[in-house]
């Protein structure tokens, strides 16, 4: 049978109150058993002894003989009275000392007197055969045997009523644990388990692709942080899912448009409107460059999410890298008419890394600023070592980029609103690609507003071990 978080917590919580009543319950009746009558036993006992002495001095008074106790048993409790109070005074015979615990609990009725043979003279009649004994000893002689019948059992009214009352005070104690733990039960099934059920409710919702779903989080203790936790989590599967339907539908926007190019240049020569000559062929070659860069770009960013992107470092002169990029794009710099700066030291920068991938790196920067850099505009690239760090820095002119979108602009298929779109060309994957690359060289790059009005790209990676 499956039971409910609510049974589980009030079993949980019952069933230790249970198992401490009846505790509790075996406990008394323990010492009720080995305490109380032991107790009992004890003041009978010390009553025992304090009889001695007057049993003693009757046997002398009535000529050395049990005979009068058998022929008076009237006498029998007259003789138990002790002969002296508890500081040793001696009392008179015919003084009653005040009732003992012994004698309120019946120890005397108790008591029994045996002749030297073993023989009953006077007193308890019954079986005892636990008895205490103390001999009656008479000038050197035993004359006889003092005996007590221990308690086994409660028997006296008294003793009863003092039973029944442990009894009740035990069922009273066992109840009132059960009910308080009932109320703790009821209590923490509303101030615990409430949330909890809500945190489980909105997990099926979650689960059942319903990611707007929120827990209202009322407190600030490990529940509070469950449903907090939930949040963060609900969140994150949102803005994923989002990432997911974003990512799809600019990859399919991204793939049909060079497709539809091609589709229509190959119509166009089919039905004649165009010429298969060199002009048509170096268009339909363009789409198909554009195509295998889309591809190629996907391609590097699957493997740089589930980490099987290549990397074979070693040491390596960075700016040596950097100067092969940039005389690449010079050219194309100038037919722009941008003006490309390149400041850095004459010493080499050595860094550890791969030197295939950092030319990528690079050649995106290279071409991002080429791209969106408005034409008589400028690009400067700067290097330098600091604090054990190879920092290089790629700053360009306008148009530049909104501050609200600089920490965006690293995401795939983001372009900024204006003049850096898609006109020039451009997918949105260069910079993710480029934060892959630097992140797997154990470094960081960031972008800025740069002080010559467009992008400052900074790049930040660590210097090769010496």
């Amino acid at each position: 049978m499956k039971l409910s978080l609510t049974a589980k917590l009030f079993a949980a919580v019952l069933t230790p109150a249970l198992l401490v009543a009846l505790a509790m319950g075996v406990a008394a009746h323990i010492n009720l058993k080995r305490g109380f009558l032991g107790y009992l036993n004890e003041q009978a006992e010390l009553r025992l002894d304090a009889a001695v002495p007057g049993v003693t001095a009757g046997y002398r008074a009535n000529g050395y003989s049990w005979q009068f106790l058998r022929e008076r048993p009237d006498l029998w409790f007259r003789q138990l009275r002790p002969l002296a109070d508890e500081e040793g005074r001696a009392l008179n015979p015919d003084d009653r000392p005040p009732a003992t615990v012994s004698e309120l609990t019946g120890a005397t009725r108790r008591f029994a007197l045996y002749d030297t043979e073993r023989r009953r003279v006077a007193g308890f009649e019954g079986p005892a055969p636990h008895a205490v004994e103390r001999p009656i000893v008479v000038d050197g002689r035993t004359v006889g045997w003092l005996s007590l019948a221990k308690f086994e059992s409660v028997s006296s009214a008294a003793e009863r009523r003092f039973e029944d009352a442990q009894w009740r005070s035990r069922w009273l104690v066992g109840a009132g644990a059960m009910l308080l733990a009932a109320g703790v039960a009821v209590w923490l099934s509303r101030a615990l388990l409430k949330p909890v059920r809500l945190v489980a409710a909105a997990t099926h919702r979650l689960a059942a692709g319903q990611y707007d779903t929120r827990v209202a989080v009322h407190a600030r203790d490990e529940v509070g942080q469950l449903a907090t936790d939930f949040n963060r989590l609900a969140h994150t599967l949102q803005r994923n899912e989002q990432m997911r339907r974003e990512f799809m539908a600019d990859v399919s926007h991204e793939l049909r448009t060079p497709l539809g190019v091609l589709h229509g240049e190959l119509e166009a020569i089919e039905d004649g409107v165009r010429t298969m000559d060199r002009q048509g062929v170096r268009s339909l070659q363009a789409e198909v460059a554009t195509l295998n860069k889309l591809v190629n770009d996907l391609h590097d960013l699957s493997l740089a999410d589930v980490g099987a992107l290549t990397y074979r470092k070693t040491d390596l002169d960075v700016l040596e890298v950097l100067r092969l990029t940039a005389g690449a794009f010079r050219d194309r710099l100038a037919q722009r008419g941008i003006s490309l700066t390149l400041a850095v030291p004459e010493q080499p920068l050595i860094a550890f890394g791969d030197e295939r991938r950092l030319h990528q790196l690079f050649n995106n920067l290279f071409e991002n600023s080429c791209r969106y850099t408005d034409p008589g505009g400028m690009l400067q690239v700067t290097a330098r070592l600091d604090g054990g760090r190879v920092h290089i820095d790629f700053n360009d002119s306008a148009p530049g980029v909104e501050p609200s979108y600089l920490d965006r602009l690293f995401d795939r298929f983001f372009r900024a609103d204006g003049s850096r779109n898609r006109q020039s060309g451009g997918a949105g994957l260069g910079l993710a690609i480029c934060r892959r690359i630097a992140e797997a060289h154990d470094g960081r790059i960031e972008a800025r507003t740069s002080p010559l009005g467009g992008l400052w790209i900074a790049i930040d990676l660590p210097q090769a071990a010496t």
